[in-house]
């Protein structure tokens, strides 16, 4: 029971519970920076560093920070993860620092990093809030990388870099620009939320049973 709690720790983040496209958390940078699928996952795991640094840190400390000045506590310690992770990438990806621009920097104001820190670092052990940081981290990072794929697909034809249909049909500049991004996240969320409906619906059909309604060849679930 214990393993089966953990593994839902940590795939709850991808779709159940998906930062962006359920709790539509980090929509900034998810709409700003994908227009590519490299800079889509870019940003994301930046994110999921910090947030993962910020959560351990925050477990660690959680009785030792006093109530009145926690979140000043919590901004000050994401800001350092934060500093860190931009000067890792200074080092070893100047390119992407530079694409990436102001956003990297505000990943310490990301409302995910402090929610979740708010909401679960700070009320569980070390453990688990590495699972969760784990969950949330991956499912950011995926519907980044997602959105960043479709666009630069359907806007410049490549993938990562690497044509696959410009030299077939023509790009649609549109999609590397705002309402572009725009329309791909609405999509995405109409498509999670429809596959969320059905295996609540598939969920309630397996509880509630349907023997009343075998043989009439129909059902309202």
């Amino acid at each position: 029971m214990k393993q089966r709690h953990h593994l839902q720790e940590v795939t709850k983040g991808i779709i159940k519970e998906n930062p962006v496209l359920r709790l539509l958390l980090g929509i900034c940078p998810a709409l700003a920076v994908t227009t590519t699928a490299y800079y889509g996952l870019g940003m994301g795991i930046a994110t999921a560093f910090v947030l993962l640094g910020s959560n351990i840190l925050l477990s660690l400390f959680r009785h030792v920070i006093p109530s009145r000045i926690r979140i000043p506590a919590y901004i000050t310690i994401i800001a350092g993860l934060t500093t860190v992770v931009i000067l890792i990438i200074q080092a070893y990806s100047p390119a992407l620092e530079a694409s990436l621009g102001i956003f990297l920097p505000l990943i310490a104001t990301n409302c995910i990093i402090l929610a979740r820190g708010e909401m679960f670092a700070s009320r569980h052990g070390v453990f688990l809030s590495i699972l969760d940081a784990v969950g949330m981290g991956l499912g950011f990072s995926i519907a980044l990388g997602v959105i960043g794929a479709i666009r630069e697909l359907l806007g410049a034809g490549t993938l990562f870099g690497v044509v696959i249909t410009s030299n077939l049909i023509e790009p649609a500049m549109i999609m590397l620009l705002p309402p572009g991004g725009f329309f791909v996240f609405a999509m995405l969320i109409a498509a999670v939320n429809k596959y969320e409906s059905r295996q609540g619906r598939k969920l309630q059909a397996d509880e509630v049973g349907c023997n009343p309604c075998m043989g009439q060849g129909k059902c309202s679930m």
